[in-house]
């Protein structure tokens, strides 16, 4: 009986062909993060329309906090991740129950500091970007602070996804996040421009769609996660802090917190580094947030594979099924690429239409499709880069993970962005990203070597 309930909780990443599996695992998250890629660009669209350099300008102020709050999230749950889905392919059920509880935990533990954040830190952070920028500056406090004090939503969303991922649930993923960018996607045009009897919000009525959407998925994530993840039970006693428990669950997950707040270092740096231009510094950093934005729709595909494969290597490491892990590697190396190509091709030939979805005025076209073609050269790295880094990752050794992040954009990227920024030309600063993506793919190739020898020896059986 016992070996009965066992064997309905083994799920298919042990079995399927990689293949098949990769892409039943991938392909749901990834329609869901181009979704969240939509809203986003949507979100800005608007925002635009709305007031198109003040309510641009604030929601670039406000990304590279907002950034730093789904880092901190996806990190945590990165560290809950990896550890299920190895206790799932060791067939250690409790030890699931309890990582799950856990997770949740460190989810309400997240949330705490951004509503001390979102109370008591946003007009600073906003102040030290803005510079004279008064108004753009009051809307990305407004924005900012809506955001920050109910992030309680998309950390719920976050762990919730990440729990219907490890156990092989990611169509269930997938509605998670769809169903809150649909519900953002509605009604941004509604509380922004006041249509349907709603008062005109402005850039206000954006951050509330946002967070609106949030809570949403949160709801429904935690709904499926009840009702229908068989694999994993949600007990309260598991939500009791358990010390040794989440000390190995933030050794795993707290590189991958550092790694991506590093981006939202990188952001804050980079636009500060742009604003100081004279006359063109506004149009130059509106153009960064709207490079942001665009290329989230090259890069969200490639994590949506991640997020498919890290499962996959996890659970067959803790399966010892070497080649199964190795399978991965490679199949997922080669789509990552090729997309990454396709993005890159985009980006040269298209960048006037691209830049023309957000109202880009004569001034923005002539910053921005030099920004837009210098920056992409990063990308015919970038694939190689992403899956390296989250092999590690999945193989419980993120550290190497952050060495990457921390070579690639604060060791090289800023310092480099400031010396090129001292020639005067904006146009100059764009080469510091795929200067510092070459640098990004030595470092990835060698470590990525270097853990494979250590976790994946040729006669693990």
């Amino acid at each position: 009986m016992e070996e009965a309930v066992k064997q309905s909780r083994e799920n298919k990443m042990g079995i399927m062909p990689i293949p098949k599996l990769l892409f039943s695992m991938s392909m749901p998250i990834i329609i869901s993060m181009l979704v969240q890629a939509m809203y986003n660009i949507v979100d800005s669209i608007f925002v635009a329309a709305f007031d198109n350099m003040a309510g641009t300008a604030a929601l670039t102020f406000a990304f590279p906090m907002q950034n730093l709050m789904i880092a901190v999230a996806v990190g945590l749950a990165v560290g809950m991740n990896a550890l299920l889905s190895r206790a799932l392919g060791q067939k250690d059920f409790d030890r699931a129950d309890k990582i799950a509880g856990q997770g949740f935990f460190l989810t309400f533990c997240g949330y705490l500091l951004f509503l001390t954040i979102g109370l008591f830190f946003v007009r600073p952070y906003i102040a030290v970007q803005a510079g004279g920028a008064t108004l753009s500056a009051q809307y990305g406090v407004d924005y900012l602070s809506i955001i920050c004090i109910s992030s309680i939503g998309v950390f719920i969303q976050v762990t919730g996804e990440r729990l219907l991922q490890a156990t092989g649930k990611t169509m269930l993923s997938m509605v998670v996040q769809g169903a809150g960018a649909i519900v953002n996607i509605i009604l941004d045009p509604i509380m922004i421009f006041g249509f349907l009897g709603c008062p005109a919000m402005g850039v206000t009525g954006a951050a509330i769609a946002t967070v609106i959407g949030q809570l949403v998925s949160a709801t429904l994530a935690v709904w499926l996660n009840l009702k229908y993840n068989k694999e994993i039970s949600l007990k309260l006693k598991n939500f009791l802090p358990d010390g040794k428990l989440l000390v190995e669950m933030l050794i795993i997950g707290i590189p991958s917190v550092l790694m991506q707040a590093i981006g939202s270092v990188m952001t804050f740096c980079m636009n500060k580094v742009l604003i100081s231009f004279p006359n063109v510094g506004e149009v130059a950093m509106n153009v960064f947030g709207i490079y942001f934005k665009l290329q989230s729709f090259v890069f969200m595909p490639v994590f949506g594979l991640n997020n498919g494969m890290v499962p996959i290597i996890a659970y067959n490491y803790g399966a010892k099924k070497r080649d199964r892990v190795m399978k991965t590697i490679r199949l997922s190396t080669v789509c990552a690429v090729v997309y990454m190509l396709c993005g890159f091709a985009v980006f040269q030939l298209l960048p006037d239409q691209l830049l023309s979805i957000f109202n880009a005025g004569d001034a923005m076209l002539e910053i921005g499709r030099v920004a837009l073609r210098t920056i992409s050269l990063s990308f015919i790295f970038a694939g190689f880069c992403i899956v390296t880094s989250c092999v590690c990752q999945a193989l419980g050794k993120s550290i190497y993970s952050l060495f990457t992040s921390i070579g690639r954009q604060l060791v090289v990227l800023i310092p480099v962005s400031f010396l090129l920024s001292l020639t005067g030309n904006v146009n100059m600063v764009w080469w510091a990203f795929p200067i510092a993506e070459i640098v990004s793919v030595t470092l990835s190739l060698a470590f990525m070597l270097r853990v494979l020898k250590k976790t994946m020896p040729k006669n693990l059986s």
